[in-house]
């Protein structure tokens, strides 16, 4: 008799990780079905039945119907959020091909999947068959025995990772007879299942090896020395006897199937074959009817796990089935605004000759109301329409404030038409800023939403204006030469929109798109228009003295190095530093040259004084090229100002970032980098003013944390690095938190919180690995909910894909639940991350909204200039000192309300840095 090999699938566990894996590709068949779900099930079964080939195998499934935790606990698993409406439509046809591959799908009322397949599994071990539980839910550990391991899918090659007793050790520091016990202490937030507070992943695995069993653990209590775990153990026995009930799986559920009735012969080809071709399976469906999908609108869906590859699309500009219109008079522009404004939704673009918003010149605007029609009006080219006269014709459109206005970087758009003279009044929808918000990894020009959306590949502008040297401007080309491009652009826009307002209301995005991202677009068009005022003499005069000091360093570095060299050169500058003068540490890139970056440097810096020469040399060099230099070069000759671009949709956190030039970055920690900041003054009448929020993300961490201390210390204005140094090492007061004490306290406040490791911590303040680990195991004794919180979010992300902020801002992370421990290390830390940071960036933003709109309805004529980080830059009339910089600092501090109080520092003066 052949040896039987029984396979038992999880099939919620699977689904759902499925559903996550293709979260961001948004596949769709034809039908407009999310086909994710499927495809990732299906490549999860292909693999594991071509190399296991089991001869027996049954999918389980949990219902709708409450099971037996449920009426015992009625918080159990209250608080998980609404199956996603993918997994909806998805479990039924994911259901249907197990079917049609030949394989029982099995469920019962009143019990879950964890409990149908711990009994099959338990009948199958006492008859000495091979048992692989094929599921990523550590629970199923409890039940590995001598025939019966667990199959944890790996997400690193699409394969499986084999855990049997040794590998359960290996997890959970116990074998699976104890897991229960271990299990019951930790607690399981995911399942709303309370555990023993302040006893984690490495205590209970101790005390059940010490103990034996909970039982004997909480009999014995009062002979644990350490205190948290004593006091926990008395204090919740009840609670965690009760979560031991709750995370059991049952291995006697009556009236379920036999492992000898799922025996399997194979798959029914054809139907298996004709529900691939359904989904559009191209791979799958010729694998099993030996053909494709006669039409396959959605793109090749893949056949790798996690993988998506898009076809050419297949649908191009016709302009037959379009109706794309010129218009070429006054009367035309009149019909068409009569008829927009019937409308409620009006998608807009706007053409010019420059994509510069503050200097270009307008060429044209596109309109579109309906889904395949679009409508052009040329202006300012040979044969278009006087700008003016449309303008007139057309501002009522943008200023009536019942429509949605919709455009793809409305920012740009708003610019141009403000430079116009027309107000925009209308509700604001940027269909760019929304597919950031729906998924911020995705690219996000018109083109390619396009082609991911629609299926359909616009004209893409190099075919009008072309590339490089030989690339001219719309306003060379005749209208004749420009409708169809236009109309097509804001065809495609309104399209999108109608995608994306319905995306946004379903991943309850609906808030911070409406609040935050939509109105702030607004606010950084004026603050862009504004600009800032640069003293160029200043900066000239700085460069000098940069340029002089360079010369001193220069001659210094040569002295020491006993020669002259290039000092930009990194293979002559590791010569020197580690042939010739023998420093510690040189290692080789694979390039055969010695690494001077930057690290290294600051490394051999604290014993050896030419590497801190060099890494000074390369600091101003780099400050000389890039700011003091290159400033006086983007100043606007007009006004003396520069307009930085302020980007809403790169950073995947919500910070804003700016380009040309990059103010995010001029520098702030040393002396030289600072003076920089005296270049940027106010305007003849005015004052500079700079408001920097105090530890925003400290703030932030409190308060989502909900951790007592941290909160104490801020509402009582402690000072929150002070205070984290009296707890951790241990101090009577905050009078004997020494300058080195609150140093280290510093590094721990801003790290830890991030996922940094005690290895980290060491590295960064020059202390020892056991140092380091032991001043993070007192941080999280003290502050015991940032673990909590740290914990948590690594759950809620490896559960749903994504974090969000507390606004509703989310970051997917895909990698969350990686086979590769460095990958899923990343987005362990980045999942930590963002809820904080996009949180702050969030709250800035609504002081940001706040205050324009404040300053605006009050006519006053001070005026926001820039926002760096944590800080905004206003230019304050000398009328308004009394009034304006208070109002600034209320409406920041009152931005978002938390259990911490929001605290701003603030400061005037002639230029940035006297006010910093």
């Amino acid at each position: 008799m052949s040896k039987k090999l029984l396979f038992l699938l999880d099939g919620m566990a699977l689904a759902y990780r499925a559903h996550f894996a293709f979260v961001n590709s948004r596949l769709k068949n034809s039908e407009g079905i999310a086909t994710g779900p499927v495809l990732g099930f299906a490549n999860t079964m292909m693999k594991m039945l071509d190399e296991e080939k089991p001869t027996h195998i049954a999918v389980a499934w949990d219902t709708h119907a409450p099971t037996f935790r449920h009426t015992a606990d009625e918080t159990y698993k209250a608080q998980r959020p609404p199956q996603p409406d993918e997994l909806k439509v998805g479990i039924p046809l994911i259901k249907e091909m197990v079917e049609n591959w030949g394989i029982k799908n099995i469920e019962q009322d009143g019990y879950e999947a964890d409990d149908i397949i711990g009994t099959i599994a338990s009948g199958a071990n006492a008859d000495d068959v091979d048992v692989y539980l094929v599921t990523p839910d550590k629970d199923f550990m409890q039940l590995v025995h001598d025939h019966v391991k667990m199959m944890k899918p790996d997400n690193k090659d699409g394969g499986f990772n084999i855990i049997d007793r040794e590998g359960v050790h290996d997890y959970f520091g116990v074998y699976p007879d104890q897991v229960i016990d271990v299990l019951a202490i930790i607690g399981d937030a995911s399942d709303n299942i309370p555990g023993v507070p302040g006893i984690g992943k490495k205590g209970a695995p101790k005390l059940i090896n010490e103990f034996g069993s909970l039982e004997e653990a909480i009999a014995k209590a009062d002979t644990i020395s350490a205190k948290r775990q004593r006091e926990g153990l008395q204090e919740f026995a009840d609670q965690a006897m009760h979560a031991k009930f709750m995370v059991t799986i049952k291995t006697d559920v009556p009236d379920t199937a036999e492992w000898e009735e799922l025996e399997w012969n194979g798959p029914n080809k054809n139907d298996l074959g004709a529900f691939f071709k359904r989904m559009e399976f191209r791979t799958l469906t010729k694998r099993y009817l030996g053909e494709e999908p006669i039409e396959n609108k959605a793109g090749d869906q893949g056949d790798l796990f996690g993988t998506f590859v898009e076809e050419e699309p297949t649908e191009k500009l016709d302009e037959e089935k379009n109706a794309y219109e010129l218009i070429k008079d006054i009367d035309g522009v009149k019909k068409l605004v009569e008829d927009l404004k019937k409308e409620s939704v009006i998608c807009f673009d706007t053409e010019t000759n420059s994509p510069n918003p503050v200097s270009a010149s307008l060429v044209g605007f596109s309109f579109s109301a309906k889904p395949g029609m679009g409508f052009y009006i040329p202006v300012n080219v040979e044969g278009a329409l006087d700008e003016k006269e449309v303008v007139d014709i057309i501002r009522l459109l943008f200023e009536d404030e019942s429509k949605t206005l919709v455009a793809h970087n409305y920012k740009f758009d708003w610019l141009i038409l403000h430079r116009a003279g027309i107000q925009i009044k209308g509700k604001p929808f940027d269909t760019m800023i929304a597919a950031y918000l729906i998924d911020a990894t995705q690219k996000i020009k018109m083109d390619e939403l396009s082609k991911k959306y629609l299926n359909y590949e616009p004209v893409p502008i190099e075919a009008l204006i072309g590339k490089g040297k030989k690339q001219i401007s719309l306003a060379d080309l005749t209208p004749e030469e420009v409708y169809l491009y236009a109309c097509e652009d804001a065809d495609i826009t309104l399209r999108l929109y109608e995608i994306f307002s319905e995306q946004l209301t379903k991943d309850e995005l609906d808030e911070v798109a409406k609040t935050v991202e939509f109105p702030l677009m607004e606010v950084l068009a004026e603050i862009e228009y504004q600009g800032v005022k640069l003293d160029v003499g200043m900066l000239e005069g700085f460069s000098e003295d940069l340029a002089t000091d360079l010369k001193e360093l220069e001659k210094q570095i040569y002295e020491k190095a006993g020669e002259e060299f290039n000092i930009n050169s990194p293979q002559q500058l590791g010569t020197i530093l580690f042939d010739k003068l023998g420093l510690p540490a040189g290692k080789k890139t694979k390039t055969g040259q010695y690494s001077t970056n930057e690290s290294v440097l600051t490394k051999l810096a604290v014993k050896y004084e030419m590497p801190d020469l060099i890494l000074e040399y390369r600091q101003l060099a780099k400050l000389k090229s890039t700011y003091v230099d290159a400033l006086p070069s983007i100043v606007d000759e007009a006004t003396g100002r520069i307009h930085t671009d302020f980007n809403q949709s790169v950073a995947a956190t919500g910070r804003l970032s700016s380009s040309n030039p990059n103010l995010q970055n001029i520098p702030i920690r040393t002396k030289r980098g600072r003076e920089i900041r005296k270049a940027f003054i106010a305007d003849k009448g005015f004052k500079m003013m700079s408001a920097d929020y105090s530890q925003v993300e400290l703030r932030v961490i409190a308060h989502i944390a909900k951790d007592e201390a941290m909160i104490e210390a801020f509402k009582n204005g402690e000072d929150i690095h002070s205070r984290t140094a009296k707890e951790i090492f241990h101090l009577d007061s905050l009078d004997d938190v020494t300058a080195d004490h609150r140093r280290k306290a510093k590094e721990v406040n801003f790290g830890i919180p991030y996922g940094l490791s005690a290895y980290g911590l060491a590295q960064n303040l020059g202390i020892e690995n056991s140092e380091g680990k032991e001043m993070i195991d007192e941080y999280f004794e003290r502050f015991p909910n940032i673990l909590n919180y740290i914990n948590d979010t690594k759950q809620f992300a490896k559960e749903h894909g994504y974090v969000k902020t507390l606004i509703g801002r989310r970051r997917y992370v895909p990698d969350i639940n990686s086979g590769n421990w460095n990958v899923r290390g990343f987005a362990e830390r980045v999942a930590i991350n963002m809820p904080i940071q996009g949180t702050a960036a969030d709250v800035i933003k609504l002081a940001m909204i706040n205050i324009h709109n404040w300053l605006k309805n009050n006519d006053k004529k001070s005026r926001m200039l820039l926002q760096v980080h944590d800080e905004l830059i206003f230019e304050i009339h000398e009328s308004e000192l009394d009034e304006v910089p208070k109002k600034i600092e209320e409406l920041m501090e009152s931005a978002f309300e938390m259990d911490v109080p929001l605290k701003v520092e603030a400061g005037i003066g002639e230029n940035w840095l006297e006010a910093h």
